[in-house]
């Protein structure tokens, strides 16, 4: 199954600083139809102001993944972590046993970003960040893997999170199609650009899907475009 959600249905809120998208339940948003998604937690399609932020705030017993689509977003934590993440990278943050960071954009342009929140199957873990670039080609064959959390990954250098979760992602170049096995429920996120999938559904910049039941999809790019798929589980352990 294939449900497709539409940029315009998702939840928004605009801070002056910051143009939030949700497509699930948070902060000012609450939809009791839209709190999740199995393990996943929250995906916010953020806009942030140059020169703006996220001020020093607390997390705990959450992997959280930034995927920085436009500019570039600079993390400072309570561990000693420090590091800027550009366009096409991310980071990754196990918040564990607790922790306070920041974000901010300390860009001269906007920076667009997706923050992606997953439960953890370990509870209080030691907080950790880490981040990685990943080529910007085009791919050809296949979806890279960007996260996991499978011990069978360890040597596809995809970062690492406390749940059995996989995000994938790249970018596809006009009139390409490539095929993706679904090892487990999926949300699909277009970046960018115009992308079918199965010959069924087509999805746009800013768009969603909930992938359910289906063991592989084809997907199609109408015209450049940038996406990433999200496994996990339907439990969080």
């Amino acid at each position: 199954m294939i449900k497709h959600i539409p940029y315009e249905s998702l939840g928004h809120h605009n801070y002056q600083w910051l143009d939030a998208r949700y497509h699930f339940s948070f902060a000012r948003y609450y939809n009791p139809a839209r709190t999740g998604f199995g393990a996943l937690r929250v995906i916010n399609d953020d806009i942030i102001k140059a020169g703006a932020g996220f001020d020093t705030h607390p997390h705990e017993n959450m992997e959280i993944i930034t995927y920085v689509r436009q500019g570039a977003i600079t993390h400072t934590d309570s561990k000693g972590n420090k590091g800027r993440t550009g366009a096409g990278n991310m980071q990754v943050m196990s918040a564990g046993s607790g922790i306070y960071h920041s974000e901010y954009n300390l860009e001269s342009e906007e920076t667009k970003l997706y923050q992606i929140w997953i439960a953890p199957n370990k509870q209080n873990v030691e907080p950790r960040w880490a981040q990685k670039e990943f080529p910007k080609s085009s791919v050809k064959n296949e979806l890279p893997l960007l996260v996991s959390g499978f011990s069978e990954d360890e040597d596809k250098k995809a970062l690492f999170i406390h749940q059995n979760a996989r995000i994938y992602g790249g970018r596809i170049n006009r009139g390409k199609s490539l095929n993706h096995n679904i090892k487990n429920q999926s949300y699909l996120l277009v970046s960018y650009g115009e992308i079918i999938i199965n010959d069924t559904h087509t999805l746009q910049s800013g768009d969603g899907a909930e992938i359910t039941d289906i063991a592989a999809i084809t997907l199609t790019a109408n015209e450049g475009s940038e996406i990433l798929i999200i496994e996990v589980p339907e439990q969080t352990n």
